[in-house]
């Protein structure tokens, strides 16, 4: 998502840091640069208009005129009107609603509501609530099904009464359920529907009579383009739409959905939807949004993951390994498993500043470096707990075997074993206080 507006801003702004001295003139340039490239992001027209004349009056100002970089500066007021377009961070808000609190999910066909429901639902367990699941789309074929199963893959509970009575009855018995389990936030997945279809938006507004939710949440994909504006007000008029979560985020989204219903509708963004994996879903920070489209980086994003992924715990205990040369191929194979689980590689990559305008110009090939990791788990996975543990005992016989089972050559397994043994010679200087000097060190697996 964002990569061609990321791309096209990025060009921009390296032409621009080179000008020692900022004109009017240039400022045109450089603005009418930025309008086509949120354009082409699928930016409706007047949101974009407004950006760029709010940007183009700041840029032509005291405030860049009277700075020692120029170029620097535009970018900073670039940078600061996208997150102000992009609003602030919304957040999930049950002050004054009755428990259990009630979010419907309203939306298209297609658009991802029922695995978002569910991949809610998880957000909402991490957050310390008890969330309940509740199936009132009778319409599409198979939509109570996946609920319920993704329902029992995460031990959530749910209500369900199948297709045949009507949505607004199935969710009154279903916030009824609810309450005598003793949930805190009711989950309401609904039919997937155009915004101009009287008589299923007419079943939404009674829906909402009849559960006065503290959220409506419109999920919308976030490939949707230039028609994103239409549904969000057509559902906000009807409904009152007081959140976004966009889904398909790490799809080739354009973007323009994120910065046009934001603006249009004036409701905030409160979640993403990184991937199709029920994981795979985060809050909503447009400064982290902002970086990540301006090729800064998004390190709190990056931290965040790391964290779900490493307890401190565990930390010191691999700390303490490595510090006393006592870690092994079996250790290794466990931090690269969890490197693997914090998303994929170009999403992680994304995350540090400056790779995602290296990805970009092909600079790395995310592919490889994915297919390298690959190919080192395979490796491991074909040694016994034994052999990784002493990896000595690997003999011309083991490594054939080793390689045969894991599908690459004898190179390849001997490639790991010798990188592995410069890892622990360089932690072994490191541990003695010795400037380390191992040449040629590099990636795992190459």
């Amino acid at each position: 998502m964002f990569e061609s507006l990321s791309q096209r801003l990025q060009d921009v702004f390296d032409r621009l840091g080179r000008s020692g001295k900022l004109t009017e003139a240039d400022v045109n340039t450089v603005m009418r640069e930025v309008r086509m490239a949120l354009l082409e992001a699928d930016v409706a027209l007047p949101v974009v208009k407004d950006f760029v004349n709010r940007v183009k009056e700041r840029a032509i100002g005291a405030e860049v005129t009277k700075s020692l970089r120029p170029g620097q500066q535009v970018v900073k007021i670039v940078h600061d009107e996208l997150i102000e377009t992009l609003g602030e961070p919304g957040r999930l808000n049950f002050t004054g609603s009755q428990k259990p609190h009630v979010i419907m999910l309203v939306g298209l066909q297609g658009s991802g509501k029922t695995t978002t429901a569910a991949k809610l639902a998880i957000q909402l367990r991490r957050d310390g609530r008890q969330p309940f699941l509740i199936a009132a789309d009778t319409y599409r074929p198979a939509a109570v099904d996946q609920l319920v199963t993704l329902a029992k893959q995460t031990n959530i509970p749910y209500y369900e009464e199948g297709t045949s009575a009507k949505p607004p009855d199935i969710v009154t018995r279903g916030l009824k359920a609810a309450k005598d389990a003793g949930a805190a936030v009711v989950i309401v997945d609904t039919a997937g529907r155009l915004q101009i279809d009287e008589t299923l938006m007419a079943e939404l507004e009674e829906i909402k009579k009849r559960t006065n939710p503290a959220e409506i949440l419109l999920v919308a994909d976030a490939m949707t383009g230039q028609e994103a504006v239409n549904i969000a007000q057509g559902f906000n008029n009807r409904v009152g739409v007081t959140g976004l979560i966009l889904t398909k985020i790490d799809g080739d989204a354009r973007g323009g959905a994120a910065i046009s219903m934001r603006a249009v509708t004036n409701v905030p963004i409160k979640f993403l939807g990184t991937s199709e994996k029920l994981d795979g879903f985060e809050v909503f920070h447009p400064d982290r949004l902002v970086d990540r489209i301006l090729g800064m980086g998004d390190v709190m994003s990056l931290i965040e993951k790391a964290e779900e992924a490493y307890d401190e715990a565990e930390a010191m205990r691999l700390q303490k390994k490595l510090m006393q040369n006592q870690f092994t191929l079996q250790d290794f194979l466990e931090q690269l498993q969890k490197i693997r689980k914090m998303g994929p590689i170009s999403q992680i990559m994304g995350m540090i500043p400056g790779m995602s305008r290296m990805q970009m110009k092909n600079e790395i090939d995310q592919d490889e470096v994915e297919n390298r990791l690959k190919r080192v788990e395979a490796i491991i996975n074909s040694m016994t707990v034994d052999e990784r543990n002493n990896p000595k005992k690997l003999n011309a016989s083991r490594k054939r075997r080793i390689a045969a089972g894991s599908g690459v050559q004898v190179r390849d397994v001997n490639d790991v074993l010798k990188q592995f043994q410069q890892m622990q010679t360089l932690m072994s200087q490191l541990r003695k206080g010795r400037m380390p000097n191992i040449p040629g060190l590099s990636g795992m697996g190459r």
